[in-house]
């Protein structure tokens, strides 16, 4: 990696970087050769502090200065990240594996759109006037205070800024607990809100695993919590946040549909599942892993997606002809690998793929099961990996009570022709995340969030306003008060 690409130590604390080597270290593995890249160490007790310190003793300050003020920092880091593009592209595909194809459009820019958008954002946030005779109330839009973030693997650039952006404009503070298998990159977004203008002290970066996370959870000097992560990691940290009666965001797993009718575009349906399967290694949280396609072109859609992808370009992900990268860790290929076994045992038919690639790296084929029923372990349990469960239906009822029944309730999706019945289809989902004759599109305009065990809040858009701020209500009385003695 460049001199530029490298964060200089492990954590990111009142503006600058910070090292304590006292913390266990935690190794940074490339997945596409499995070497280790860079060494950071879990944040000791006296980081979680000095961290926690920072951000309090700064908050007020920030939350006191104008929207405005805010915004105009918020919106030059995002032109920075634009600027340096390459170089965060570089480090997040170094993170995760993913390549440079993918990273160089996806995950900078989205940090960049998320904080030129909260950006634009700060100055709007105001209170109501409520007149009740000659009395009124007015209301204002505060601060919770200092807010946690706790990052998930997959997107760590996106994640540090989808949360960091919010939670700034409305005059928060962050401490942000990036992934101990992605570590990087949340540092890189620190750094450049710092350059940008951010006063010392409003975005932390510390790292380190689940003890660290639960730290943070539990210190009482936290007044909000937002978790990107599994369902059963959501559980934990809900409890314990609710314990302190902190605010939360939980954006968690799924198991998420997708219905192909049979009027459906077939290259557009491959698309979307090509996009809600295997973008990312299948690494998603809101894949549509479960593709229910109507029997009347089962064949015509299974021949089509084979064919396609045939077409994936596996190997070195800094190549940027490369579109297809390497699972992010050792770990999650076993585990991807152990249910694609279960998959073959149960009876599913192996379309394609199926096997881990030989060689350095943690790569695994592009797999795609057909004639999966609903009571398979692959198409009731989140793989987090690139397999694909095709499923038989053909009627509507039916394949929408197939789809609702599941614990989960991230995203779904839809593909026909027929505008009446995707509407239809879309209001009758138990899901907070939904398209028609598309998948997996996360524009920071629009509210993304679970619904269900897929977690509770939403991010982006004005909707995550409501999650990182508290309305305060102030009655003023023009007449006399009134009282019975």
């Amino acid at each position: 990696m460049t001199y530029a690409t490298q964060p200089t130590a492990s954590h990111f604390i009142n503006g600058s970087y910070v090292e304590d080597t006292a913390g266990t270290p935690i190794e940074v593995i490339y997945p596409a050769t499995g070497k280790v890249i860079a060494t950071v160490h879990a944040a000791t007790p006296a980081i979680i502090e000095q961290a926690l310190d920072a951000a309090k003793a700064a908050q007020k300050a920030w939350a006191a200065i104008s929207g405005t003020e805010r915004g105009r920092i918020l919106r030059r880091a995002a032109e920075i990240m634009r600027v340096r593009n390459h170089d965060l592209s570089v480090l997040e595909t170094w993170d995760t594996g993913k390549p440079y194809q993918e990273t160089s459009v996806v995950d900078a820019t989205s940090g960049a759109d998320a904080l030129e958008y909260y950006g634009g954002m700060a100055a709007t946030l105001t209170g109501e006037h409520i007149q009740l005779g000659e009395n009124w109330v007015y209301t204002r839009r505060e601060a919770l205070g200092v807010c946690v973030g706790i990052g998930a693997w997959n997107y760590p650039t996106q994640i540090a800024c989808w949360k960091g952006a919010p939670a700034l404009a409305c005059g928060n503070a962050m401490v942000f607990k990036p992934s101990e298998t992605t570590p990087l990159c949340a540092l890189k977004v620190a750094e450049i809100l710092h350059e940008a203008g951010l006063p010392a002290g409003l975005y932390n970066v510390i790292q380190g695993m689940g003890e660290v996370g639960g730290a943070l959870v539990t210190d009482p000097r936290v007044n909000k919590v937002s978790l990107t992560g599994s369902v059963p990691t959501g559980r934990k940290v809900y409890a314990a946040a609710a314990a302190g009666i902190k605010h939360v965001t939980m954006e968690l797993g799924g198991k998420s549909p997708m219905i192909v009718f049979e009027d459906a575009d077939i290259e557009n349906a491959v698309s979307g599942a090509i996009l809600g399967n295997f973008y990312s290694s299948g690494q998603v949280c809101s894949n549509g892993t479960r593709v229910f396609v109507h029997t009347a072109i089962k064949e015509a859609f299974l021949a089509r997606l084979s064919e396609r992808l045939g077409h994936a370009v596996i190997g070195d992900p800094m190549d940027p002809e490369t579109s297809f990268g390497p699972m992010v860790s050792r770990r999650q290929l076993d585990i991807v690998l152990g249910y694609i076994e279960k998959g073959k045992a149960e009876g599913a038919r192996l379309v394609t793929g199926g096997a881990a690639i030989e060689g350095a790296g943690f790569f695994l084929q592009p797999t795609v099961f057909a004639d999966v029923t609903d009571d398979m372990v692959i198409a009731r349990e989140e793989i987090f990996g690139p397999v694909m469960a095709v499923l038989d239906f053909e009627d509507e009822a039916d394949v929408m009570a197939r789809a609702n029944d599941t614990e989960f309730g991230l995203a779904a999706g839809v593909f026909t022709r027929d505008l009446a019945r995707a509407h239809r289809v879309a209001a009758g989902f138990e899901a907070g995340t939904c398209y028609i004759n598309t998948y997996n599109d996360a524009p920071v305009e629009a509210p993304f969030g679970g619904m269900k065990a897929s977690g509770v809040g939403r991010e982006n858009a004005r909707a995550a306003i409501e999650h990182y701020s508290q309305l305060k209500s102030v009655f003023v009385r023009m007449d006399d008060v009134e009282a019975p003695f």
